[in-house]
């Protein structure tokens, strides 16, 4: 028998409600998030899905929702159909396995279109591979944080990293990742599901695209993991994040670098 999801839509919703709600929703056991115009799509097992429990999350966020039930397969299907490349200039061309290639870009992924975040559509990828564009590569450690379907990661191994551990806490991502990955034929990539940064490691390079909840409560972590010389590559930022993510960053003594805007996001990197 085909299983069958709940689709809980939330709407209307602001960009940085959606955020919380991927952040809270992936905790409770929720399998996939499209994020459209004003929308948030989030699935969960129709086995698994507690009413009360999201009625008293999106009303601490004073968000309307309305359930739906679909078929997994459709709802796949259907998704994938949905899926356009992705290509940022003459930099990088971002397809799917079923689409041909481009063959006229620096760098081409492949990447699988699951319910995992990271697909080269949201600005805040848009913004992390272009300032990726700009960062010497070869011989780098790299830590991914919040890698979703390791396109990051993925990038940072082809522009010439030495290793990259990626972290994500939702073993959907984990599982996407590791396609992708073996898709890209990377074998420079861990992938580990966690929801904390590693205790005691050094990296030349951090990459998180998360959101700011998460960042400002990480943030100090992230920096003692930075190696003299580093740089921190952060986004999931919207523009009024920048502030307070900015304040966090001077108690921390992490220099800005540069800042870039997209569709009302940033970017925002950072160094000793």
């Amino acid at each position: 028998m085909t299983p069958s999801y709940a689709e809980i839509i939330f709407s209307p919703i602001l960009p940085e409600q959606s955020d919380l709600l991927i952040a809270s929703l992936s905790e409770q056991g929720y399998e996939g998030f499209e994020e459209r115009e004003g929308e948030l799509l989030a699935y969960i097992a129709s086995s698994e899905f507690d009413a009360k429990l999201l009625d008293a999350l999106a009303g601490s966020l004073s968000v309307a929702y309305r359930i739906s039930e679909v078929v997994a397969t459709n709802w796949n299907a259907n998704w994938e159909s949905n899926f356009e490349p992705v290509t940022i200039g003459s930099f990088l061309h971002i397809r799917a396995a079923f689409h041909a290639p481009a063959g006229n870009t620096q760098y081409e992924l492949v990447i699988t279109p699951k319910m995992s975040f990271g697909t080269g559509h949201h600005a805040t990828t848009q913004l992390m591979v272009t300032e990726m564009a700009k960062l010497d590569w070869p011989q780098k450690r790299v830590f991914d944080f919040g890698s979703g379907t390791g396109i990051l990661s993925i990038l940072a191994e082809k522009m010439g990293a030495k290793e990259v551990l990626a972290i994500d806490n939702d073993l959907w991502s984990i599982e996407n990742a590791h396609e992708n990955s073996r898709a890209n034929h990377c074998n420079k990539i861990q992938l580990i599901q966690s929801d904390r940064p590693p205790a005691s490691e050094r990296f030349d390079i951090i990459l998180a695209n998360i959101n700011a909840y998460i960042l400002k409560e990480q943030l100090p972590t992230l920096a003692t993991l930075l190696a003299p010389g580093g740089q921190l590559l952060l986004s999931g930022l919207l523009e009024e994040d920048q502030e307070a993510i900015e304040l966090i960053c001077t108690e921390l003594t992490l220099q800005l670098r540069s800042v870039e805007r997209l569709s009302g996001w940033i970017m925002l990197r950072l160094a000793y």
